[in-house]
């Protein structure tokens, strides 16, 4: 199957994790908190997780430190081997896929968690909930359209969630927090359970 992301996606991204642009970074603080608010409240015995485009590994190897299997995927070949390499002492409790994330299906395995941050492919949504076990938690972060009002993030529209996008795009899961911020940054993030 050809990939639908055009080949200089893959080359630009592998390119960033080859000069460690992002490399081994603490995990973001809003999964930090979403652990400790809902994630290990409503699954103190741990489960399996997913970690859509995570790179080189930051939030799945926090995942994986807290007694969770993650299964780590990202569409640079560099990413990858930087996470494997970063998680070395976790390899028991991870996986690692190489996938065109743009084209992401469930194909029957599901999870009590699956982690999305900084990735936005509208198309996929369906597959996320579908890859979701009942109870299950979908934890996503990325940038709205505010942020072209500030530096850094992307500007290309479609990789920028709309006003309340994110909010209504997974109105059929039950929706534990939702915030949009707009100080020094253009960020939506969701907590929201399959009911």
């Amino acid at each position: 199957m050809e990939d639908a992301l055009p080949q200089h996606e893959r080359e630009k991204w592998n390119k960033r994790y080859r000069e460690a642009t992002h490399g081994t970074q603490p995990p973001d603080q809003f999964l930090i908190d979403a652990f400790d608010r809902y994630i290990d409240p409503i699954f103190p015995n741990k489960g399996g997780a997913l970690d859509v485009a995570g790179g080189t590994g930051r939030h799945a190897i926090f995942l994986a430190s807290k007694g969770w299997n993650v299964l780590l995927t990202d569409i640079a070949e560099q990413g990858i081997e930087n996470a494997s390499m970063n998680a070395d002492s976790l390899a028991g409790r991870m996986e690692f896929a190489v996938e065109d994330l743009t084209r992401f299906q469930a194909r029957g395995r599901q999870y009590e968690l699956i982690l999305v941050f900084f990735f936005l492919q509208r198309e996929i949504f369906p597959e996320l909930v579908k890859a979701l076990k009942p109870g299950g938690l979908l934890i996503y972060k990325s940038y709205t359209r505010h942020q072209t009002n500030f530096k850094g993030g992307p500007t290309n529209p479609d990789f920028l969630f709309a006003e309340n996008e994110l909010l209504n795009t997974f109105r059929d899961l039950r929706i534990l927090h939702y915030a949009e911020l707009i100080r020094d940054c253009g960020m939506a993030e969701l907590v929201a359970q399959k009911i």
